[in-house]
């Protein structure tokens, strides 16, 4: 008896730490920097404390409709994303790419506490440029960056007019879960908490919202997109394309500009 209590306490307290050191798990960046071709940009770098957070802002060729403040998954950086959001730069999207900590030329390291604080600062700041105040700010979060985005759609709303989720993750602990043996479940539920979720911070958000998602998607199951779809309010519209995680923009570029121009008409219609 001694000794499975004192494997137990062991178990708890590996946990414990593993908790406090598990936001790694969920960040791989990259210093990498791949070359941008033919598109129109420059760098804006933040200081916060003695970290600097790198953003881009990509201008598209003709009129501006909008501005979508883009949030890239768990691993790459900015330049890994390029692709994803460059069939919007050429319908007339403005884009403004955030690195986290960490991720190609921003410094430090990346939390799920200090990305929301560093993304709530940089909010506040790019939304008063002069690129970007006298547009409509589309917030658009892929993959692990659902996370981010969702949240600061939430504590932002009067100052953004939609959101558009594409891979949708249901909250970091769930994610967590997907790689734990069945008997360590309960424990990983108990001491691995997030701090924020999508599946709870859509409940709250009543702009209108666009859901994108590979029916064909490996990488995050298909159930923690239904639950954060589910617990949304409208307006709310779901694409459910054929293709893996965050194929949208490489196998279907014509309907993703067409659906995130409509959810623009639309918050123009809720907020003339």
């Amino acid at each position: 008896m001694k000794k499975i209590i004192l494997t137990f306490l062991f178990s708890t307290s590996c946990l414990f730490f593993a908790s406090a050191q598990f936001d790694n798990r969920f960040y791989f960046p990259s210093k990498q920097w791949n070359n941008i071709e033919g598109l129109n940009y420059k760098e804006f770098n933040f200081e916060i404390d003695t970290i600097s957070i790198n953003t881009m802002l990509i201008k598209p060729e003709i009129e501006v409709k909008a501005t979508v403040i883009y949030y890239h998954g768990s691993s790459g950086n900015i330049t890994t994303y390029i692709n994803h959001i460059r069939p919007l730069i050429n319908a007339g999207y403005q884009i403004l790419m955030i690195d986290f900590r960490g991720y190609g030329k921003s410094t430090g390291v990346p939390t799920h506490k200090n990305i929301a604080v560093d993304a709530q600062y940089i909010f506040e700041k790019i939304i008063v440029l002069d690129e970007i105040k006298n547009n409509p700010v589309i917030i658009y979060g892929a993959s692990m960056g659902t996370q981010i985005a969702t949240k600061i759609a939430k504590d932002n709303q009067t100052k953004i007019s939609a959101l558009v989720l594409d891979g949708t993750i249901s909250s970091f602990t769930d994610m967590a879960l997907t790689s734990v043996p069945d008997e360590q479940k309960t424990m990983v539920e108990q001491y691995v908490t997030s701090p924020y979720s999508a599946k709870n911070d859509i409940k709250e958000i009543k702009l209108p919202k666009l859901f994108i998602q590979g029916s064909e998607d490996k990488t995050v199951p298909f159930e923690q997109f239904e639950t954060v779809y589910e617990n949304a309010l409208t307006p709310k519209e779901l694409w459910i394309y054929r293709g893996e995680h965050l194929e949208s923009a490489k196998l279907y570029p014509e309907v993703l500009v067409q659906k995130v121009d409509k959810l623009l008409n639309l918050s123009s219609q809720k907020n003339p």
